[in-house]
């Protein structure tokens, strides 16, 4: 999708931003460029992130994030080339693998430019405090600008600086910008939140350790969380560079001025300018000297403009024949630039004299034949676009002529019109056919007999009466029975609610609880505070501090402060936690101690069990209610 001349003006930051966002938006090939690069970086990340928390050695992935900040880099070079050549300058079907093939052209440089840009930023970032990070900005279309082809790489950022010209301001404020990342950060930290609770409270998943993974506290979920922020805006800042660069050569060569004077009123070339055209036409001619590029040596004499499109189908064939790219009579798109209207005159006009520029003043014939090729298919798309549109204006005016009364059809005379013949049925299909065979069959395994059966006159042994009677007085006795199992069971299961407030709860024999060691309530409190104490002994740390938990468990249970069921969470006797309030956060603290002990696999030694001891000694000792307590 090529940009039009007249699109082609200076924009502010805001702006820019906007366009590379709807950019992005629209075009699916810079996110399948980017977004691997970007997910390279955050498997580096946290890979480093670990080996930093287990005390591992960091030259594996120290060098793992090394080589995923050059794939990153190579993916932000075929990036640009997608948006500039692909969607800016419409050289064809945007094609990602054409943007990689591109860019695995300019591997090296690409390289090269990632640790340049790494040093640069270092360095400005800590010479500066961070200040001139935000400052020095031309750097930040370096991928972008080494996709050119032009300029030094060891220069890289005075060759940017030149490329941007007046839209460095612009390329400070749009580092600005980009500080909307932090909002990303934020939202992305929420939404996962979100998504964890509303899998516990609609699915009923238990999330209590993804839920504490997280958290703001936890330093690899930050660095995950800024990984993936710094992959998803990858897009934009691909956009935005290419953009800035569009931006600055716009700036430079005065394009602005030149679409604005393409969207003056066109006028009638036959007619004479009178005094206030002519005028106007002066001071657009000196504004154009004004704000137009510098002139060059060779550049003495001006060349004519175009004044038709025979004009600049001359010209433009005499530079190919120049060039040796073939003649004009047999290329048929040099006839068709004849066909434009006058309003493509401006358009024609610059293209005749980039070409000429480039095949006389600058020499270079391949790159004015690349121009005149690219201009001459655009060209041909534009006389298609003029001729479908003016078919479809004579269609218009075709209908509307015969729209007119005089072209109107007389009504036919009303004829008596004969009765048409019915066409004979169709005969069934074979599933109506089967459909009647199974009605017919069913009608007649219902029917009846027309002849009466013989009464007979001697009486039965068992009346229908009876065994009707017989049925009610079943299913009544069934429904009383069932009614009273229902509340039998009803009746013991509010018996455990009962002595749960009378402080004395038992929902199990010991007999089923002794054969179930994981149970709590299998053991007394003591009891597994004793088996605590020898599992520590022994080294057992971490079976130790789960021995602790469970009799904290059992006391609670005895106590009334929690309702003991294996299919609940640890979490769940904290949310229904009705102990004293000085306990739970103790209680919090302490289930938090054994979920990162026994289901994180952290490490326990001898001070993490004391610890753990110091804080279940008072909630061992005394009753975690205060009804239990005044009792």
């Amino acid at each position: 999708m090529a940009v039009s001349a007249l699109e082609l003006r200076p924009r502010n930051a805001v702006a820019l931003m906007d366009a590379a966002l709807r950019l992005c938006a629209r075009s699916t090939g810079v996110w399948a460029l980017t977004l691997p690069g970007g997910a390279a970086v955050i498997a580096a990340m946290l890979y480093l992130a670990e080996a930093v928390r287990m005390g591992r050695s960091l030259a594996l992935p120290t060098l793992a994030l090394t080589l995923a900040w050059f794939v990153r880099g190579v993916c932000q070079g075929a990036a640009c080339h997608h948006v500039q050549a692909r969607l800016l300058e419409g050289q064809g079907e945007p094609s990602t693998w054409d943007s990689m093939k591109a860019a695995l052209g300019r591997l090296p440089s690409l390289l090269v430019t990632v640790g340049y840009l790494f040093c640069f930023n270092w360095l400005v970032v800590t010479l500066t405090l961070g200040v001139g990070f935000l400052v020095f900005s031309a750097q930040g279309v370096g991928y972008a600008a080494v996709m050119q082809g032009q300029g030094s790489v060891l220069r890289l950022y005075g060759y940017c600086s030149r490329l941007l010209g007046p839209a460095r301001g612009t390329a400070t404020m749009v580092r600005l910008l980009m500080g909307v990342q932090v909002l990303a950060f934020f939202n992305l930290h929420i939404g996962f939140n979100f998504l964890l609770t509303m899998a516990r409270k609609l699915v009923g998943v238990d999330l209590t350790f993804a839920e504490r993974f997280a958290s703001l506290d936890n330093v690899p979920w930050l660095l995950f969380l800024a990984a993936a922020t710094f992959a998803l805006f990858e897009p934009v800042r691909a956009a935005a560079a290419t953009l800035l660069l569009v931006d600055g050569r716009v700036r430079q060569e005065g394009l602005d001025l030149m679409a604005a004077v393409q969207q003056l009123p066109t006028r009638d070339s036959g007619r004479p300018l009178g005094p206030r055209s002519a005028a106007m036409l002066v001071v657009a001619l000196g504004l154009g000297l004004l704000v137009g590029t510098p002139a060059r040596a060779q550049d003495t004499e001006p060349r004519a403009p175009v004044t038709s499109g025979r004009d600049a189908a001359k010209r433009l064939g005499q530079v190919s024949e120049t060039c040796e790219g073939g003649a004009p009579s047999e290329d048929p798109r040099f006839e068709r630039l004849g066909s434009l209207s006058a309003g493509e005159r401006g358009k024609l006009d610059r293209l005749v004299r980039a070409v000429e520029r480039q095949a006389y003043d600058n020499e270079d014939c391949d790159s004015a034949l690349a121009t005149l090729e690219q201009g001459l298919e655009q060209a041909t798309g534009t006389v298609e676009a003029q001729a479908q549109a003016d078919a479809r204006v004579a269609s218009a005016r075709a209908r509307d002529i015969l729209a007119r009364p005089e072209f109107a059809v007389a009504p036919l005379k009303e004829v008596a019109e004969a009765p048409e013949a019915t066409p004979p049925p169709e005969p069934p299909g074979w599933w109506r056919r089967f459909i009647d065979k199974l009605s017919e069959w069913l009608k007649e395994f219902f029917k009846r007999d027309e002849a009466p059966e013989p009464i007979s006159t001697t009486p039965p042994v068992v009346s229908g009466g009876a065994v009707a009677n017989a049925l009610v007085v079943v299913l009544v006795g069934l429904t009383v029975v069932v009614l009273a199992i229902v509340l039998v069971r009803a009746l013991r299961k509010s018996q455990p609610r009962a002595r749960a407030e009378g402080l004395e709860v038992s929902t199990l024999d010991a007999a089923t609880l002794a054969g179930d060691p994981a149970h709590a309530l299998s053991r007394p409190p003591e009891g597994w505070a004793q088996l605590a104490d020898e599992l520590a002994a022994r080294g057992e740390y971490r079976e130790a501090v789960r021995s602790l938990y469970l009799a904290l468990l059992s006391r609670l249970h005895r106590d009334g402060a929690i309702l003991y069921d294996v299919t609940l969470s640890n979490w769940d006797y904290l949310r229904q936690f009705k102990g004293r309030s000085e306990w739970k956060p103790r209680f919090r603290e302490l289930t938090l101690r054994f979920d990162f002990a026994w289901y994180g696999n952290t490490p326990v030694g001898q001070s993490g069990y004391q610890e753990f001891r110091t804080l279940t000694a008072p909630m061992l000792a005394g009753p975690a209610t205060p009804e239990a307590a005044g009792a």
